[in-house]
């Protein structure tokens, strides 16, 4: 299969190393990678802050880029979120009915990046190895919009090598939500507070996610705290085999 990849701006600009993981597993796995060096933003952090009629021109490009695109792979469910739920609110917006059909008929083929491993390619073990003790943190919009489900816990369990750990409290927010750790940054650090120490509680050396804003978040605290646990992208964990690629 020809898969498109949508590398996302966080992931562009400070992660790169998830979207050359997620080319390395899709190639191992047989398939093609077609990457757009001219993609932008999805206009996700234009819509939630108010600016609407500015993401338009956002997703005429991306309807634009992504209309022959047999399926178009999203490592964020946070940017998958903004396509499928506020894409066709912004085609509505715009008064284009051609926007709003193209919109409506490109929707089905754009995948959060574990959904489309396990429901698309019906994969759960994709011949990972990672020997590590690993807990998994569910981000909001991976839980809420997307219902991406067990998905990326199907994947976890089936690398081998890895020990996974429950995270406790897992269902709650890290604090994040873009600009609320700006906007209410005393109330963001409580909601880390609570997901650092659950984080710790579980003894992991990783805390993975499928959200690199979420595990920026998180990294960060880690960090200043000088834990000495790692934050690493689903899609890193998945590329790594022992010889390929690097270790966390």
């Amino acid at each position: 299969m020809k898969i498109s990849l949508f590398l996302t701006c966080m992931n562009d600009t400070l992660f790169p190393g998830t979207g050359k993981a997620v080319v390395h597993l899709f190639e191992r796995l047989g398939h093609t990678i077609d990457f757009d060096m001219e993609q932008t933003c999805c206009g996700q952090m234009h819509y939630n802050t108010g600016y609407q009629e500015e993401t338009i021109p956002l997703v005429r490009r991306f309807v634009h880029q992504y209309q022959d695109s047999e399926a178009v792979v999203i490592p964020s469910a946070s940017c998958v979120g903004m396509i499928h739920e506020f894409y066709p609110k912004v085609a509505n917006l715009s008064g284009d009915s051609d926007l709003e059909k193209r919109v409506e008929q490109l929707i089905p083929r754009v995948f959060e990046f574990s959904q489309f491993l396990v429901n698309e390619l019906n994969l759960v073990d994709v011949g990972a190895y990672y020997p590590h003790r690993v807990t998994y943190h569910p981000t909001c919009h991976s839980l809420r919009v997307l219902h991406v489900g067990d998905a990326p816990l199907k994947l976890l369990r089936n690398v081998e090598g890895l020990e996974l750990v429950d995270l406790p409290g897992a269902l709650e927010c890290c604090g994040f939500g873009g600009t609320f750790a700006i906007k209410n940054a005393d109330t963001s650090a409580a909601m880390l507070g609570d997901k650092i120490h659950h984080i710790k509680e579980t003894g992991a050396e990783v805390c993975v996610a499928a959200d690199n804003s979420c595990l920026m978040h998180i990294g960060g605290a880690m960090s200043r705290q000088r834990s000495g646990i790692k934050t690493v992208h689903l899609a890193e964990i998945l590329a790594s085999n022992g010889e390929n690629w690097g270790e966390a």
